[in-house]
């Protein structure tokens, strides 16, 4: 069987040539309604589709000042620009809240900061002209200590969620660590301190062995101790209202679900998994996969997602072609310093020791990609680089193609990786 596939690959598109397969499987999303009219959508989601709370014009005075916390560039594909100003503008004329009294704060966690222009992107030009509009600093020394959780994790946040009445709006989506994204994740790792973040993610680690805790992933909530810790941290900062997208691959918004911080978010994981959780009889011989374009693949970071989810569809020991350019490099500052100690034999070691993100994201990718046998890497990263990783890298895909052979073989496709999660049925 012969097919040419088309793959999104940064701002571009590639077509991949299969030929002699056994089967080619393509995987997409199950259809779903777009939203033809965005500002009908937001009304009724913040006044009569309102989830677990009062609309948003009883919980919001004239008098109060208001924190809207809002995704960073890596989810810009959440088209929160579309979104916050018709947020802004219903909060002034229908709430009476002068712009003077609304600040934009972008939950960065740690990431870096937003440029200009990104936070025109994130924002909308209207907003930034309207309204107050700032990143997030993780290492800011002004952060408040709003408590401890269960688990001990010692909760700081930035100043501007402590004592106003704070809306969030993030993107839901299926989440590597804490098993969705959005939500409470606005909250931690979105406007809290470095040292908090890290508490947190590094009960991602299993405590008995050299390994991730099987708790910890994509679609798992229950018991999931990164999400529970999450959930509890952000009840001490208390959140007004929120708002939860859940966009199409097309980047069309298809669902709005607004009120509660908690019941609104579980709402929109609902609506997510009936759209991007799609059942799979039998993974295959040969995966080929795109993690979405840009800013999917803007670094590996965040790209590693395509990949994470496409190993769930691959045969272990399989073969994997993975498009991510990664034009920002690995993303965390610290990513590609974790490449000492693997080479060394002791990343587990050295991440328990001084666990970071970056590190553990770094930790995450190696651990899947080992599931393969080969993972060949359309990117713009060095290829001498991410070899010890268990990436086989190149710019040229005609090169990587070569590379597999799929005479016989059963091929699965998944041209948005970063959002579809494959789900074999046992």
């Amino acid at each position: 069987m012969d097919a040419k596939v088309t793959l999104r690959y940064g701002e571009e598109s590639r077509t991949v040539d299969i030929q002699s397969a056994a089967d080619i499987q393509t995987i997409l999303p199950l259809p779903m309604d777009e939203i033809t009219d965005l500002k009908a959508a937001f009304l009724h989601s913040v006044t009569d589709g309102v989830i677990g709370s009062a609309p948003l014009r009883e919980i919001i005075a004239p008098d109060d000042s208001v924190t809207i916390v809002v995704s960073d560039i890596t989810r810009s594909w959440m088209h929160q620009d579309k979104i916050i100003p018709l947020l802004v503008d219903y909060l002034h004329e229908v709430n009476g809240v002068p712009y003077g009294q609304m600040t934009v704060l972008i939950a960065l966690g740690t990431h870096r900061h937003s440029t200009p222009a990104e936070l025109v992107k994130i924002c909308s030009q209207e907003v930034v002209n309207k309204v107050t509009v700032v990143d997030h600093d993780c290492d800011a020394p002004d952060q408040v200590y709003v408590g401890t959780t269960s688990r001990g994790t010692e909760v700081r946040v930035n100043k501007l969620v402590i004592g106003r009445k704070v809306i969030v709006v993030g993107g839901t989506v299926h989440h590597m660590m804490a098993g969705f994204g959005g939500g409470r994740k606005n909250i931690l790792p979105g406007v809290a301190s470095r040292s908090t973040i890290r508490q947190n993610h590094s009960r991602a680690l299993d405590p008995h062995a050299p390994h991730s805790d099987a708790r910890v992933g994509c679609c798992k909530l229950e018991h999931n101790p990164i999400h529970e810790d999450m959930a509890e941290a952000a009840q001490l900062v208390h959140v007004a209202f929120s708002i939860n997208l859940v966009v199409a691959t097309s980047g069309v918004h298809n669902g709005i679900f607004s009120g509660d911080l908690d019941k609104a978010w579980k709402a929109s994981c609902d609506y997510q998994k009936r759209c991007y959780e799609i059942p799979i009889d039998r993974q295959a011989d040969v995966v080929v996969c795109s993690t979405g374009g840009h800013p999917k693949d803007m670094n590996l970071y965040q790209g590693c997602k395509g990949m994470l989810n496409a190993m769930r569809a691959l045969k272990p020991g399989g073969t994997m072609l993975w498009l991510c350019k990664c034009p920002e490099g690995g993303g965390a500052p610290d990513y590609f310093s974790w490449l000492k100690p693997l080479s060394e034999g002791h990343l587990d070691e050295s991440l328990r020791a001084d666990f970071t993100i970056g590190g553990y994201i770094f930790y995450l990718t190696v651990e899947q990609l080992h599931k393969a046998a080969h993972v060949y890497t359309l990117t713009e990263l060095d290829p001498e680089m991410v070899r010890p990783m268990g990436i086989e890298a190149g710019n040229d895909l005609d090169s990587l193609v070569k590379k597999i052979d799929f005479t016989g073989k059963s091929v699965c496709v998944l041209p948005f990786a970063g959002s579809i999660v494959p789900m074999p049925q046992e």
